[in-house]
């Protein structure tokens, strides 16, 4: 597979050990040749490096096994995940997990990658719907400028939003990069 064609969520093989992709940038410097910025993480340890390919360098893929699970309930460290055709459950650390827990309220379908036996990450959906907890009231009249305010999610997640949304409204999130997409 070519490096240009790296996405996150993928499995890759590098210097005989596996990884996941979490983050990838593909960057063209004005008078220099262009290469892709990742970031992975080891599937067997978990931690996590930054790696510079260059563009268009090949790169061997790992097939995952895409199951979709439900998100049950965190409990501590661990959150809890059901199989949806055998109705088993399965307790993920948070190395698995990620960011997850922001983005997810318990009973949301969410589909889990494994590779031999163990489970590797959860991928997001693109946009999901959060209700605001907490926000500064709106300025009448702050239509002039695009200005943002802070707000805290259900899940906790911070992100910030146009003046005119108040608290209990449901938006909209990227889960790219947390930020606000639109009204729900």
């Amino acid at each position: 597979m070519n490096s240009n064609d790296i996405r996150p969520g993928m499995a890759i093989r590098l210097d005989g050990r596996m990884w996941v992709v979490t983050q990838y940038t593909h960057v063209t410097p004005g008078n220099l040749r262009a290469f892709v910025q990742i970031k992975i993480r080891d599937i067997e340890k978990g931690t996590i490096i930054e790696k510079r390919l260059r563009s268009g360098e090949t790169v061997e893929q790992i097939e995952l096994d895409r199951r979709p699970m439900e998100y049950l309930y965190a409990d501590g460290e661990k959150f809890v995940f059901m199989d949806t055709s055998t109705y088993d459950q399965h307790e993920f650390d948070e190395g698995v997990v990620g960011d997850m827990a922001l983005y997810c309220k318990p009973n949301s379908e969410l589909i889990v990658m494994w590779c031999d036996g163990k489970p590797v990450t959860v991928e997001l959906p693109n946009v999901v719907e959060l209700a605001v907890t907490d926000t500064a009231p709106g300025i009448k009249g702050a239509t002039a400028t695009n200005q943002l305010k802070e707000a805290t999610l259900e899940t906790g997640l911070k992100t910030r939003v146009p003046p005119f949304i108040a608290n209990g409204e449901v938006i909209r999130v990227n889960t790219t990069d947390g930020s606000y997409a639109s009204r729900a």
